[in-house]
């Protein structure tokens, strides 16, 4: 069933994302608000204005499927974006089971990243496997096993787990978390599994909620990450993501900051292990040498 308000949100937020020259047009001095206007959208999909129109005032006849692949080229949608749309408009995307098992070879390479965090979740954000430098950099342990078993209600519904971030990167994982999510949703909107975490988290955060309205949809595949840790201090890391598409199994893998004591600080933790971490909740950071 399309969703007449959340396409003609969606429809104009990424208009106003985009500039003429991205799309191939001139840019000029007249433009009296930020992105592309509503007649060079249709020009570019090739639909008339007033349609194009209704459709951002959330009336008139529904969009074909051809009219909708039109305008996620138009509007130079990424393929989760694309997807997102699809799913506004009321057209069928198609279905990808959600990944509860890692494949042998994946597990094969996690195991030779002994060295570096390494964490593989499925694209709901269930965690089916860390190893223990992971485990060690996110103070977890068999006692507190449960504590991360998803990313996102993690990050959402725990302090303890937003604690380990510098304040000033919250906001930018939060809108990164939310818009990872939106791209499964896009892809998944049907099944009670992602409705029902979407659900959770809306009831349970403000900040959630804020951030769902926005519809940004975008699957991170590399990133800078912050963590303070209570026994080492401030470790920075350079996120990548290597994704599964058929099953939207990810791996991510974080490693050190180049010019910074980021491999020496993993270094210790390595050395350390997890079967000290809770002690080092008292002890005072590390100092940078």
């Amino acid at each position: 069933m399309i969703d007449r308000p959340g396409l003609a949100d969606f429809l104009r937020r990424r208009r106003e994302k985009l500039s003429p020259s991205e799309v191939g047009l001139p840019e000029t001095s007249r433009r009296r608000t930020p992105g592309l206007r509503r007649e060079e959208v249709a020009v570019l999909a090739g639909i008339s204005s007033d349609f194009y129109a209704r459709l951002e005032q959330a009336r008139g006849s529904d969009p074909s499927e051809s009219v909708v692949t039109a305008l996620a080229r138009a509007l130079r949608c990424t393929p989760d974006e694309k997807d997102h749309l699809f799913r506004l408009a009321g057209v069928p995307v198609a279905p990808r089971q959600i990944g509860h098992r890692v494949d042998p070879g994946l597990l094969q390479l996690a195991a030779h990243l002994d060295g570096l965090p390494t964490c593989i979740h499925n694209d709901l954000g269930d965690v089916l496997y860390t190893n223990a430098l992971d485990d060690a950099l996110a103070c977890r342990d068999g006692l507190r096993s449960d504590r991360d078993s998803n990313v996102y209600r993690s990050w959402f519904t725990r302090q303890d787990s937003r604690d380990l971030a510098p304040e000033a990167d919250r906001a930018r994982l939060s809108a990164a978390h939310v818009s990872d999510l939106r791209a499964t949703y896009s892809r998944r909107g049907a099944d009670h599994q992602i409705a029902k975490l979407v659900a959770d988290l809306a009831a349970h955060s403000a900040e959630f909620r804020t951030l769902w309205d926005r519809h940004d949809v975008a699957v991170r595949h590399s990133d800078l990450k912050d963590v303070q840790h209570p026994a080492v201090g401030l470790i920075q890391l350079r996120c990548r993501l290597l994704v599964t598409p058929e099953t939207g199994i990810r791996m991510r893998i974080l490693l050190p900051l180049q010019g910074t004591d980021a491999a020496e600080k993993l270094e210790l933790l390595r050395v350390i292990g997890t079967q000290q971490f809770v002690h080092a909740w008292l002890a005072p950071p590390v100092s940078s040498p």
